[in-house]
């Protein structure tokens, strides 16, 4: 109700959860006190969801902490370059991340995204977050997110493209592998670099058709995976695709056997990067 009667729109989400309980999620929205009076007399634990972006007037720069890392130095590097420094007041979330909350910038939309190798996450025009006092399970407990700093100072919309462009610099399209790169002999390094420096739209591609060389150089599952595993990783694709593609790739690699023939990659076999 302070929300709604502030003129923040917010709407109910799962207790101890993040989905909403609306029909429409974070579209149904409303600062309206009955509406909102009524949601939360049906649902009294109700988590506060908080849409982002031009309907709130806020931006949220979410740094993740987790079992995979943390985004803090990412966020620390962001806020020296002058990129996420103005931010107008500070929640800690109950994994023990943050959300920085910064004001929108009214000239233009800013959509949200996610930058999974540096474990930060953008939420503005599309996105919600869930908003103090709501209460998360974490490890089997529910811990509150909480306001831990307001600013001084006047808060600054963050420039949402560039602080992407900074957490995630755009990627070089490579040079395709050199036709002269011979299935015994070729090295793993330089199938594996091909691999991380593959583009979005051809990462799986590139993966299956290594582990296939990789298999014709007579280099084990183990040793594959092991040149691979970090080089898709850097690519960005997820652990469980990886490995269903090298596992794919050495089943039908191995069943093909001599036939894919010692000698230049084929044509047939290439692969456009």
């Amino acid at each position: 109700m302070r929300y709604a009667n502030l003129g923040i729109p917010v709407f109910p989400c799962v207790p101890g959860g993040k989905q909403p309980l609306t029909p429409n999620g974070f579209h149904d929205a409303t600062s309206v006190a009955r509406v909102v009076h009524r949601w939360w007399q049906r649902t009294p634990d109700a988590n506060i969801g908080l849409p982002t972006g031009a309907s709130t007037g806020i931006l949220v720069v979410d740094v993740d902490v987790h079992a995979g890392g943390s985004g803090f130095d990412s966020f620390e590097r962001a806020r020296a370059e002058g990129l996420a420094d103005k931010w107008g007041w500070m929640v800690r979330t109950p994994s023990g991340g943050i959300h920085a909350y910064y004001p929108v910038a009214t000239d233009h939309e800013q959509r949200s995204w996610q930058v999974p190798s540096a474990h930060v996450d953008f939420r503005g025009d599309g996105g919600y977050v869930i908003a103090p006092p709501s209460r998360i399970e974490v490890d089997g407990v529910r811990k509150a997110y909480g306001v831990i700093a307001v600013t001084t100072q006047p808060a600054k919309a963050v420039d949402a493209t560039k602080l992407r462009q900074f957490l995630e610099p755009p990627r070089q399209t490579p040079a395709p592998p050199p036709t002269g790169l011979l299935a015994k002999g070729c090295r793993p390094e330089a199938l594996a670099r091909t691999v991380a420096l593959a583009p979005e739209g051809g990462r799986n591609h590139a993966l299956f058709w290594a582990s296939c060389r990789m298999v014709e150089n007579g280099l084990s599952r183990p040793d594959a995976v092991g040149f691979l595993m970090p080089a898709a990783q850097y690519a960005g694709l997820p652990d469980r695709e990886i490995e269903s593609t090298i596992d794919s790739a050495f089943r039908i690699a191995s069943r093909l056997g001599p036939g894919s023939g010692l000698g230049p990659t084929q044509r047939s076999e290439a692969i456009q990067l």
